[in-house]
């Protein structure tokens, strides 16, 4: 294997091929280049030869250790629920492996910044899969809050409602997970809002204060199925985020507004097709074809970066500050 710092060719290997490989990130790994998808595990191994022969995978596992030991994998994506996330990335860092872990990147911040702090002892590279920092429908939001296209940004607003589980939902151990906080860190919150806070950072940069109110008004499940949170930025950006996880399913809303000084842009995190830009002189939609493979361009760029050809697209710092975020937004 060529030295860590020096590679010409990624040789990824994914611990836990799961759902959300199988469209979102999965195939992307046979599309970019200077990559190869080498080997995938699943605890459940029929499951893992399954996913393997059907995305062209030479080698497949059901132990995780033995992925991260396969010599010719330096890189790692882990796929897996929160709760492993911290310990399988230190046990493939220790490893001499490159890291692309997904969100939300652990199950809280002492945890994060634990696998932070692990990088840049071992001199490995990590990146945590806020892949909407790589969307083209991202960017251009950014580019025109950079551009003062409407102003001084002076408030963020940004509604999240969604039904609540179900009886039949909380009996799918692949929905299931999700509200267990032992296994995601708290509830649905933990599982989208990283999105949407990882945006906030990324559009207006440091965050000097967070408060917010979390609790479960339902009673259904132990996570909290509401959310409230307020942040101010270093430069006096003020954000207000509402997550509701209970709301009746007409009433479901994915809404962001960014007002400024001369205008608002007004979008959606989750359904990321168009966004309106309003100022005095009228209103302006800006439209986008859907991803085939929504973290294609983030993968694109983790590689850039693995290959020492580019910048780290989100670093474990970054990571851990999300972390921080919540951890403070849903503390009791």
């Amino acid at each position: 294997m060529d030295s860590i710092s020096h590679l010409k060719k990624i040789n990824w290997g994914i611990i836990g091929c799961g759902d959300v490989t199988e469209i979102k990130s999965g195939p992307a790994f046979n599309k970019v280049k200077n990559l190869s998808l080498v080997a995938v595990m699943r605890r459940d191994v029929a499951k893992a030869k399954d996913y393997a022969k059907r995305h062209n995978v030479p080698r497949w596992y059901d132990d995780a250790d033995k992925l991260i030991n396969d010599p010719e994998v330096n890189a790692i994506y882990i796929a897996t629920p929160p709760s492993s996330h911290e310990s399988l990335s230190i046990a493939a860092m220790h490893a001499g492996k490159h890291i692309y872990v997904e969100k939300p990147m652990a199950l809280n911040y002492t945890a994060a910044c634990n696998m932070a702090k692990t990088a840049a002892e071992k001199k490995v590279k990590l990146v945590v899969a806020h892949y909407r920092r790589a969307q083209p429908f991202f960017n251009k939001i950014k580019q025109l809050i950079t551009d003062k296209a409407i102003g001084e940004i002076r408030l963020v607003r940004m509604e999240f409602y969604r039904p609540g589980y179900s009886k039949a939902d909380l009996a799918m151990p692949g929905k299931a997970w999700r509200v267990d906080p032992a296994i995601s860190g708290g509830g649905i919150f933990h599982d989208l809002a990283p999105h949407q806070l990882d945006l906030a950072c990324y559009f207006f940069g440091p965050v000097k204060k967070v408060t917010g109110i979390a609790v479960s008004q339902a009673g259904i499940y132990a996570a909290d199925d509401i959310v409230t949170g307020t942040m101010l930025f270093e430069n006096n950006i003020i954000f207000n985020g509402t997550w509701c996880f209970n709301a009746a399913a007409e009433l479901s809303t994915d809404h962001c507004e960014i007002i400024g000084s001369d205008g608002k842009i007004s979008f959606s995190v989750f359904n990321n097709k168009k966004f309106t830009v309003t100022t005095q002189e009228g209103s302006s939609v800006y439209s986008y074809d859907a991803l085939q493979h929504v973290q294609q361009p983030m993968i694109e760029r983790t590689v850039h970066y693995f290959l020492s050809e580019g910048p780290n697209p989100c670093s474990g710092v970054e990571g851990a500050e999300v972390m921080r975020l919540i951890d403070e937004i849903v503390k009791k």
